[in-house]
């Protein structure tokens, strides 16, 4: 019935208004891989309370350029995951890799990436060796003036490890190991 009475309304003489779509202009900007892409972290991030597969996120804190367009806007959102986590042993502290996977734009649009947390160990954060155990005292003879000095060298045994962290509001680099395609600019 109400289809009739919505059949009848358009024969009477109801015209239907004239919809256009605007559509944007979807050309895309390659960012290249290698890309540095400065965030601040929003969260801790710990190896003491964190697991594989941990959700994390970023902002990025100033706007990224290319060909004087602004392709990322400052505080867009960076989201990742904590990709692989060692726990701290004895002579080993703990260490992570942190992987983003997203950009989340202003207003909403998401682009998928691919890159890491950047440290310059192989962006891994933590895995240095541990404090010793005790250092042992030598003399040390000084040659020019003619006095010794007390010298502390560590000893071959480890503490056990400690866990790593990434406190809240550091300022940290994303890295991108991937062209990125953004299709949508501000």
């Amino acid at each position: 019935m109400l289809g009739i009475l919505l059949i009848h309304n358009f024969a009477i003489g109801a015209e239907l208004e004239d919809i256009q779509l605007e559509m944007r202009d979807y050309d895309t900007v390659q960012i290249p891989a290698g890309t540095f892409i400065p965030v601040m972290n929003t969260q801790e991030i710990s190896t003491q309370y964190c697991s594989e597969g941990y959700k994390v996120k970023f902002i990025v804190t100033t706007d990224l350029y290319m060909y004087d367009t602004i392709i990322i806007p400052k505080d867009t959102e960076i989201y990742g995951y904590i990709e692989k986590i060692n726990d701290p042993v004895i002579g080993t502290n703990a260490s992570m890799k942190i992987r983003v996977s997203k950009i989340v734009c202003n207003d909403g649009c998401e682009i998928p990436i691919k890159g890491y947390l950047y440290n310059a160990n192989n962006n891994v954060f933590g895995g240095g060796i541990s404090e010793p155990v005790k250092y042992h005292k030598m003399a040390q003879r000084q040659q020019k003036v003619h006095y010794t000095t007390l010298q502390i060298k560590p000893v071959y045994e480890r503490k056990m490890g400690t866990h790593t962290m990434i406190e809240t509001g550091s300022n940290e680099i994303v890295v991108l190991t991937a062209p990125a395609e953004i299709i949508h600019t501000p």
